[in-house]
């Protein structure tokens, strides 16, 4: 496996062989579990909605409808 840094924003850069491994790619989705002391990420299978975003949306509207997206995800049988 590898070794990574956690960046000033708390990111992290997955290793190319880890990514290709698994087939990770720019879009997917991961799921973060903490077993013990552990960090585990797994790939999700669950697709995260789209929405149009256009001018004039508040901060507040945008998280309204990320949670409304997600809540949606979840109930519509995500896991």
């Amino acid at each position: 496996m590898g070794t990574v840094k956690v960046t000033r924003n708390y990111q992290i850069t997955i290793p190319k062989d880890i990514r290709k491994k698994l087939g990770i790619e720019v879009g997917d989705v991961l799921r973060v579990e903490v077993e013990g002391d552990r960090v585990l990420l797994k790939k999700g299978d669950v697709e995260l909605p789209v929405f149009k975003g256009g001018k004039g949306l508040s901060a507040e509207d945008i998280e309204e409808r990320i949670e409304r997206g997600m809540k949606e995800t979840l109930t519509n049988g995500g896991d």
